[in-house]
């Protein structure tokens, strides 16, 4: 299960929707082991496609650096997808890389309605798990 705060709930959402039509994507950073996603990270969506995430590799170089030094992890992978439903693509899986992260998409195809779920990939296996919104962590 996958449990976070309304504010990091409510900063991923926002991400989405402010870069639609375009793919959001970021990371929500954690103490190590602690599966606790405390830190968000918006990332830049460097292919800057409707369809399509990609991490600028500089960014992502920088942002595990600084990860290491806080002795944080990627607790949360996050994007969007813009005209489906939020459910990983089969190149969505072929990229994840993290297998103790949960890797969350949210929908922005419909701007009324927030579509938010959160999956385990591991092994090309995405398994869809419950997600829990909380006050605080």
């Amino acid at each position: 299960m996958l449990t976070l705060s309304t504010v990091t709930y409510d900063a991923i959402v926002a991400h989405a929707r402010r870069d639609h039509p375009d793919e959001a994507c970021g990371v929500v950073a954690g103490p190590e082991g602690s599966d606790r996603p405390v830190r968000v990270i918006e990332m830049l969506n460097a292919a800057r496609s409707p369809t399509f995430y990609e991490f600028d590799s500089a960014d992502l170089l920088q942002l595990y650096k600084e990860m290491e030094a806080n002795d944080e992890e990627p607790v949360i992978v996050y994007h969007s997808h813009t005209a489906t439903e939020a459910y990983p693509s089969r190149t969505d899986i072929n990229l994840a890389q993290e297998p103790n992260a949960h890797y969350v998409l949210v929908s922005t195809r419909q701007p009324d309605t927030v579509e938010f779920r959160s999956f385990r990939i591991v092994q090309g296996a995405a398994t869809e798990e419950p997600v829990q919104v909380v006050a605080e962590l």
